[in-house]
């Protein structure tokens, strides 16, 4: 008996998502509009898959993913999103997406693909292709960034965003000290050797364009 959460802030896309995998969900499906309610409501319960979307209050990007696979690798997360460049697919997978499906996709094919995903196989639509399209400096990037710990990526978050060690240290509320140890530690990891070229992959990486209709 599987459970499932759509997070997506558009209500007649979600009543259309929850109509193609209701069958599959007997122990019920929830629903939220925002990606802050999103990590609120895995944390009070559990999902077997999380199906979400790219564009909502809060979220703008793929830092979502990257955020539920590191504090729930036990949900299985599906990207359902307008969408649909191979660059910003492939760049999903990478970082542990297990599907990615189109919401031009019609209803049986998302119930499909849903069950494809149940059954512990990465879906993404027929016509694309499945190799990686990413060259081997961004997956290597990927490859890295999945070593970071939850704290980690947080701190390379504000990296990317240009704060300082002592402004990451107040808004974590913790030493100077520890969020150099941690920056170095990222450094490390990621094989980088400076701050700033950590924040300018990091925001190659996560950013996409807004879509001009989600």
């Amino acid at each position: 008996m599987y459970k499932a959460l759509i997070a997506d802030d558009h209500p007649l896309f979600r009543a259309a998502l929850r109509q193609a995998i209701t069958s599959l969900f007997e122990a019920g499906i929830e629903e939220v509009g925002d990606f802050n309610a999103t990590l609120n409501i895995l944390e009070k319960m559990d999902f077997d898959i999380v199906f979400l979307d790219l564009h909502m209050p809060h979220h703008q990007g793929l830092e979502g993913v990257l955020k539920i696979r590191q504090h729930f690798p036990n949900t299985l997360c599906v990207i359902v999103s307008a969408e649909e460049s191979l660059d910003i697919v492939h760049k999903a997978m990478q970082l542990g997406a297990s599907g990615f499906i189109p919401k031009s996709s019609d209803l049986d094919t998302i119930a499909t693909a849903t069950k494809h995903i149940l059954l512990g196989e990465d879906w993404i639509p027929a016509h694309l292709p499945h190799t990686s399209v990413l060259n081997d400096t961004m997956q290597n990037f990927a490859q890295r960034l999945a070593t970071l710990t939850p704290t980690q990526i947080i701190v390379l978050e504000y990296m990317s965003a240009g704060l300082l060690n002592k402004q990451i240290a107040y808004q974590l509320a913790i030493s100077e000290s520890t969020v150099k140890h941690h920056s170095s530690a990222v450094l490390k990891k990621l094989g980088l050797n400076n701050r700033t070229q950590a924040g300018v992959l990091y925001k190659q990486f996560m950013e996409i364009p807004e879509p001009s209709l989600s």
